[in-house]
Order: structure tokens, then sequence, then C-alpha cells
């Protein structure tokens, strides 16, 4: 059940982070593996400056600003 739980937070941040730094999603695998990857970004940078958000909107929130950095740093490798 947990990992039900997981793709859907994965999915959703992905889903937000690809809506916010593009405009659109990119497919519901993409934005999976967005949301989990950015998910473990977040909670890095989070941890970094002491925040923290606890229960289920907290996780999304931080595994949306790791997706955003993410598509963020794509982005600018891709430009390069």
């Amino acid at each position: 059940m947990d990992i039900i739980i997981i793709l859907a937070i994965g999915a959703v941040a992905g889903w937000l982070g690809s809506v916010i730094m593009t405009g659109a999603g990119f497919g519901l695998i993409a934005n999976i593996v967005i949301g989990i990857v950015g998910s473990f970004i977040g909670n890095f940078l989070l941890a970094e400056v002491g925040v923290f958000e606890p229960g289920l909107i907290g996780t999304i929130f931080t595994a949306t600003f790791g997706a955003i950095v993410l598509l963020f740093i794509v982005g600018i490798i891709k430009k390069a």
C-alpha cells in the first residue's frame, strides 16, 4: 500500500512541478519519476535550511519544490 501512496504523491508532485515550470505535464510515468526524484531533492534542500513540513500536504509541497528544482536544472542542461 505504501508504494501506491509514493507513486500517487510522485505523480501529483511531478505534474505540479511540470505545470509550474513548463505549462504542461510530461505524461504519467515521467511525472511520477520527476516527483519521486524531486522528493529526494526537496527533502535534501529543505533539510539543509531547517524547513520541515509534516503530513501529506507537506510531503507534496516538498516533492513539488524538488521537482521544480529538478526541472530547472534539466532546462539549463538542455539549453547548453
